[in-house]
């Protein structure tokens, strides 16, 4: 169980401080499948960096119990647009890298995801495109033998029918007690794939539901998080009616 509570984190700055995140409660169990939903600048990403404990933060934040600490970091992996891996290397080089690391890691995986992806094993990644380098770390956060694999915009630069074919597979390789927390704007791409949808604007969490509530009460997931985040849909008629008085009184 990964348990979060009253989280909180503040960026510094000279000219004071800007609240990121407060008051954050959140429980995870494993081989939940959750989507982090929210506008930019609601948090997502320092929500995530907090857990792998790349920033200072107030609060707690416990895997079974125990902080988070070198004993069980192993136990989380992390898909970013921003990449983590090593640009001059090759994913084979990688592979042997993550195997010395990691004894958990997932071979049969591995060779699986980069034969779907048709990704070279013998090229480096800085040759790559965006998309496949992207796809790479994905590929690397579910083959490193996680128990929690945390993505953060992992799917930038892929196009859609990638994109959907992953979720399938991705749906039908993970194993019972492996735990997905993804942060993403694909809201009606992932519907079907996430089982819990966890909402977070201006740095607190306003809705937490499951897939299978919105589905009783006939709601989609895209329905949940523009009702529940106070989505105006008049503000593109306002806007261009504003410019057209504009241009009229110009």
């Amino acid at each position: 169980m990964l348990e979060i509570r009253a989280l909180e984190k503040i960026y510094r700055s000279s000219i004071g401080g800007t609240r990121a995140l407060q008051n954050v409660d959140l429980s995870i169990g494993p081989g939940e499948i959750v989507g982090l939903f929210g506008e930019n600048g609601a948090g997502k990403s320092t929500l995530l960096s907090s857990i792998l404990g790349f920033q200072s933060y107030k609060g707690s934040i416990l895997l079974d119990g125990e902080p988070i600490s070198r004993k069980n970091i192993s136990r989380l992996s992390f898909a970013t647009c921003e990449h983590s891996f090593f640009a001059n290397l090759t994913p084979e080089s990688h592979r042997e890298f993550y195997r010395m690391q990691f004894g958990s890691f997932r071979e049969k995986r591995f060779e699986a995801l980069m034969n779907f992806f048709e990704l070279p094993v013998n090229k480096p990644l800085k040759s790559f495109s965006i998309g496949q380098k992207n796809q790479f770390e994905v590929i690397m956060a579910l083959c490193q033998g996680a128990d929690y694999i945390l993505m953060d915009e992992p799917f930038a630069g892929n196009d859609i029918f990638n994109r959907e074919d992953f979720y399938k597979v991705l749906l039908g390789i993970l194993e019972p007690e492996e735990t997905i927390l993804l942060s993403t704007h694909l809201i009606g791409e992932v519907e079907h794939f996430v089982s819990r949808a966890v909402l977070l604007k201006k740095g607190q969490i306003v809705g937490d539901i499951s897939t299978l509530v919105l589905e009783e009460q006939n709601r989609s997931l895209l329905d949940f998080v523009k009702e529940t985040c106070g989505y105006q849909p008049n503000r593109v008629a306002h806007t261009l009616t504003a410019l057209e008085d504009e241009k009229r009184n110009g």
